[in-house]
């Protein structure tokens, strides 16, 4: 469409929609700036929602400064832009300028302010009464964000009572209180709320699917699922995702199965990276490659989530030059990828790659995080690289500002152990600001267990008797520590004992042999 000047404002602004619909931001400026007469606040409205649809707060910001006139259109549009950037502080403040500016704020202005508000357990009670007080606590959008709120706040009187005082109830207030029973653990409520739902959509039926995986009921989620008059693309990938995190990988690559071969529905990408996910948490390689013979076959483009995917399934199920392959194709990598690369080389024993990885992924501007450290800090476990270990686990708070959890402790102490460092490892232990835990002290043991060393061992194995008396665990390492000094006597009267409290030994190790998902031609 040409940038020609027009002759009404109406009309100009009609274009410029048709422009920012089919996503040609460039075009409606250009025809924006081309018909400076025949412009008023909706066609300002109209450029500076289409450059927060564009999640580009710099450019929003410096249009929404530069507008002669703002109405209340326009704060809410700005509002809304700093909202999906997780920005709620300055959601807030041009909350606090609408009322300054003496324009009375909109139910969609409470309730983008509420939602993006939270958690702020001080703020929500009050934008609350801000409601009530502008006659807005029975707008159903305004309803139906106090509903998030306060189940966010695990506060169910409040979000009940915002509830019932709803105007007009419509279906997503409804799911919204479903989802606030789910969040709260209150099963039997939100199965009860749906039940009386007057009409249910998808959206709700899927609502009360992922309510019941986040409860552990499988099950459940899996009646509902069946029980679903139509099912969509999103509740499909949902019980995939809930088999993947119930550990039932068979279960849920039966339902891709069944969902390729059966269902007039298309997998998305969502889909096949939830699917891809099973077969790298299963090791599954010949699924993996069937799957990723699928993706190539839908057409579907292989964009950041999918290709992070691939990585992630290849690099776990041992395929490293196919995982490497995926990753160089990516045109951009992201904190995601990076540590799925990285990841995969450490879990391999490639620790000098991973090392590289971490200095090219710091070359792109990639920021690590936690899960981009115990990758790290793994590869050097692996590698036998003390020195580095400890420079990267000192970087992490002084670089980074990034606090080591238990699995970073976790790491350093096998480290220092597995390098005979024991000392070192016990005191790294004891200046922990967290509570040791079963895998930090078996990892100390594992140490002493390689260098001999009955003294520590014994030291680790009474801490863990603190933590957790009886667990069959402990048992095993002393039965390893005292074996390894060819103390027999202790070790036979720690078998008595173990019979005694009815501890059972470690099982024997099992194989499986995969069948191959069928690629339909």
């Amino acid at each position: 469409m040409s940038r020609a000047r027009v002759l009404s404002t109406a009309g100009l602004n009609s274009i410029i929609a048709v422009h920012l619909r089919h996503g040609q931001l460039i075009d409606a400026v250009g025809l924006f700036r081309d018909n400076p007469h025949h412009l008023d606040t909706k066609s300002w409205n109209l450029i500076l929602s289409g450059y927060a649809r564009s999640g580009c707060i710099e450019c929003a910001q410096k249009w929404f400064d530069e507008m002669p006139h703002k109405d209340v259109v326009s704060w809410n549009t700005m509002m809304a832009c700093f909202k999906r950037a997780g920005d709620s502080l300055n959601a807030f403040r041009q909350f606090l300028e609408i009322v300054r500016s003496g324009l009375r704020p909109t139910g969609s202005t409470l309730a983008t302010v509420i939602t993006a508000s939270v958690p702020g357990s001080a703020m929500l009670p009050q934008l609350h009464a801000i409601a009530i007080r502008m006659a807005f606590a029975s707008n159903t959008f305004v309803g139906t964000a106090l509903i998030g709120g306060y189940a966010s706040l695990k506060d169910p009187t409040s979000f009940r009572r915002v509830f019932d005082e709803i105007r007009v109830k419509n279906l997503v207030s409804w799911t919204a209180l479903i989802i606030g029973y789910m969040e709260l653990g209150s099963v039997v409520e939100a199965r009860q709320a749906f039940k009386t739902m007057p009409e249910r959509n998808v959206v709700a039926w899927t609502a009360m699917i992922n309510g019941y995986i986040d409860n552990d009921s499988l099950d459940d989620a899996k009646r509902c699922f069946d029980q679903m008059p139509e099912k969509n693309v999103v509740a499909w990938t949902s019980m995939i995702k809930g088999y993947e995190r119930g550990g039932q990988f068979a279960e849920a690559l039966n339902l891709f199965i069944e969902m390729h071969r059966c269902c007039s529905i298309k997998p998305n990408q969502f889909t096949y990276s939830a699917t891809l996910s099973v077969c790298a948490r299963c090791c599954s390689f010949v699924a993996g490659r069937s799957v990723h013979a699928l993706l190539l076959k839908s057409g579907l483009p292989l964009d950041m989530i999918l290709s992070s995917s691939l990585v992630d399934m290849y690099g776990r199920c041992g395929d490293i030059d196919s995982a490497v392959q995926v990753f160089e194709s990516m045109k951009v990598h992201n904190l995601v990828s990076w540590n799925s690369m990285i990841g995969c080389y450490a879990r391999h024993g490639l620790s000098k790659r991973a090392l590289e990885g971490f200095k090219r992924m710091k070359e792109e501007g990639v920021q690590p995080d936690h899960v981009t450290f115990i990758c790290i800090l793994t590869a050097c476990v692996h590698g036998g690289l003390v020195e580095e270990g400890e420079r990267y686990f000192q970087s992490m708070h002084r670089e980074f500002e990034i606090e080591p959890r238990m699995e970073h402790y976790g790491c350093m102490v096998d480290l220092l152990g597995r390098a005979g460092q024991l000392d070192e490892a016990e005191r790294l232990i004891k200046g922990m600001p967290l509570e040791p835990d079963m895998v930090i002290w078996g990892a100390l043991i594992g140490g002493c267990r390689l260098h001999s060393s009955l003294e520590y061992g014994l030291s680790a194995v009474e801490s863990i008797q603190r933590l957790e008396k009886d667990h069959p665990a402990i048992y095993s390492m002393m039965l390893r520590v005292y074996g390894d000094r060819g103390n027999w006597n202790k070790v036979d009267e720690l078998k008595e004992i173990m019979e005694k409290v009815g501890v059972r030994r470690k099982q024997q190790g099992t194989s499986w042999v995969e069948s191959p998902l069928i690629v339909q031609r």
